[in-house]
């Protein structure tokens, strides 16, 4: 009697089928245990297992990524400055600072992951071509929106420079600060090494690179942290809001905490990470070289070095090329349409089945990485500034980052100091290759630019160099640290003209839907928005989902044209545009309280 199939479990989300079979020519033979009910427990165990694996394979890396923005050296200097004047009264600001990041965050991604383009190309096509205005809109609005974004990644890569270079300078006491600039706006160079991580599939290794750099300042923080006596009492107090956030020159620190913390360029960064596919098979890299017949083949030493070194040519060829030369243009499909869409109507999502094996699991990635690296790297900076400043006894009127390393170095030991700047060095270092990457995500979405990875390097740093040799030079130490603060400032007053398009598009239903099945790539397949949104009224009737809301279910329904909206719901709208006001009105009491002063 042939074999009989009794029944099979399917485990969606990491596309392992597990299978039970009973063979009956044996009468003899042990019947295989019965399936597992999907409401046991050993099952949501075994499903919980292989979905965690699954996400640690495939989708851990753009959260880390992202992180390692919120705690680049402005950040150290803002932190600093803080603990040292106010204790640990401004970690409920990092708290909350942090909380914003996350949200706005996980909005970049559920744009980049659903629609298939990042905010900066998103924002192109929604003030490009307008339908009554497009020249007005165009040069009032889309042009100001770019130059702000670019004054973002400006103020982004001073400060990770100065932040460097100061490194550099307490590593190496001989140094003067001005060296330590010139320096370090030589590691363009790094880049040359790196490829391209917008282009293709995800860069696993480039993903491990910065998060080892995140490991290693946080364990650097930690060991330091460590070794300092501290009222953990007092501490975990200073998460809870107080009224000494803004009276006394708190608030300008605060604001200065909230623009270091929520960086414009992380958001377009995330939503161009957020597209590329993590799940599907990589496709081996094109290798034209002949290969010689497999009975002919040699496996002497020679004939293994000889391979060896023309693989190693073929990467670093591959390698120079993707740092170096300009990007190509697309060859597939979504490339195709992405180089030539001029608005909304002619672009196409993702697939729902892209989507669902995307979205939660970014979110989820995000999550965990701000919330355990970006907020926590952030505190234990405030907290070392508030032990050893504040409630040590030490009289300072702004703790920069050289006052943090000597006294580090005269309460702790020169040891702790030494991990300090080498922490430092690794934040400044990670910052500044995302920064790159997120400029370059920037000019190709707002003006089609095309630059190679180097030159866009090249171009930011020379006009942060300026302004960083004359302080050094002028002011040295005081100028730096202030310097460091003016930047942070700088990308808070940006951030809200960055923020409201992405809450804008994320919120619009139009936008941000998906078909569930048959669809084909296409401008036919949506042709108008006021075709979606008739869409919406007809075959859809529940559609606000929220940030962790399932679409499985409206995903299963027999309707094949059906659409599922992944826009935001009206609390998640709310709380956006929340955030944003909160933001705008600290932006605006801190312009107010320096025209005052």
């Amino acid at each position: 009697m042939p074999n009989e199939r009794l029944s099979s479990t399917d485990l969606q989300d990491s596309n392992c089928t597990v299978t039970y079979t009973h063979d009956t020519d044996n009468d003899d033979a042990k019947a295989s245990p019965p399936p597992k009910s999907r409401n046991s427990w050993r099952w949501q165990v075994e499903k919980g297992i292989l979905l965690f694996f699954h996400h640690m394979r495939k989708h851990v890396g753009v959260g880390l990524i992202c992180a390692v923005a919120y705690f680049d050296p402005g950040n150290w200097g803002v932190d600093l400055e803080a603990g040292s004047q106010y204790g640990y009264r401004l970690l409920f600001v990092i708290l909350l600072a942090g909380l914003f990041a996350i949200f706005l965050q996980v909005l970049a991604s559920r744009l980049g992951c659903v629609t298939g383009l990042d905010l900066a190309s998103h924002t192109r096509l929604l003030l490009h071509d307008h339908s009554t205005h497009p020249l007005l809109v165009r040069w009032a609005v889309l042009y100001p929106l770019y130059a702000l974004a670019e004054i973002a990644i400006i103020a982004t890569d001073l400060a990770e420079l100065l932040g460097s270079a100061v490194a550099l300078c307490l590593l190496f006491p001989s140094l003067e600060l001005w060296h330590g600039v010139l320096i370090t706006t030589g590691d363009v160079i790094l880049l040359l090494c790196l490829g391209d991580p917008l282009r293709g599939k995800p860069l696993r290794w480039f993903e491990l690179l910065i998060g080892g750099l995140v490991f290693a300042v946080m364990i650097c923080l930690c060991t330091i942290i460590s070794r300092v006596e501290l009222d953990w009492a007092d501490v975990f107090l200073g998460y809870l809001p107080s009224k000494y956030v803004f009276p006394n020159g708190a608030g300008y620190v605060s604001v200065g905490i909230i623009g270091a913390t929520i960086m414009p360029h992380s958001l377009f960064l995330g939503s161009a990470l957020a597209t590329q596919d993590r799940v599907s098979p990589s496709s081996p890299e094109p290798d034209d070289t002949p290969r010689p017949l497999q009975l002919e083949r040699s496996f002497s030493v020679a004939s293994s070095l000889l391979e060896t070194k023309r693989h190693l040519k073929n990467f670093f060829a591959r390698t120079f090329n993707s740092a170096i030369l300009v990007p190509e243009k697309g060859t597939t499909p979504m490339e195709i349409l992405k180089d030539t869409a001029k608005n909304h109507s002619q672009w196409i999502n993702n697939s729902q089945e892209f989507v669902k094996k995307h979205i939660y699991h970014g979110t989820v990635d995000i999550v965990v990485s701000l919330l355990g690296f970006a907020v926590v790297i952030n505190s234990l900076i405030l907290i070392l500034a508030s032990a050893v400043f504040f409630y040590g006894g030490v009289d300072v009127d702004n703790a920069g980052l050289f006052d943090a390393y000597d006294l580090i170095r005269d309460l702790v030991g020169k040891g702790a100091a030494t991990i300090f700047a080498l922490a430092l060095l690794c934040a400044g270092q990670s910052s500044s290759i995302i920064a790159t990457v997120a400029g370059q995500a920037v000019a190709e979405g707002f003006l089609r630019w095309r630059v190679s990875p180097f030159i866009r390097r090249l171009l930011t740093r020379l006009i942060a160099v300026i302004p960083s040799m004359a302080v050094a030079i002028a002011l040295g130490r005081p100028g730096i640290d202030a310097l460091l603060i003016a930047s942070q400032v700088v990308l808070s007053i940006v951030l809200p003209f960055v923020s409201f398009p992405l809450i804008y598009l994320t919120s619009k239903r139009s936008v941000m839907s998906v078909r569930v099945a048959g669809a084909v790539i296409g401008p036919s397949v949506i042709r108008d928005n006021r075709q979606v949104e008739s869409t919406f009224s007809t075959t859809t009737k529940d559609n606000d989902l929220t940030l962790g809301q399932d679409a499985e279910s409206q995903a299963n329904a027999p309707d094949a044209d059906k659409i599922v909206d992944y826009s935001n719901n009206w609390f998640a709208t709310i709380l956006a545009f929340s955030i944003w006001l909160v933001i705008v009105i600290a932006n605006v009491y801190v312009l107010v309280t320096l025209g005052d002063s």
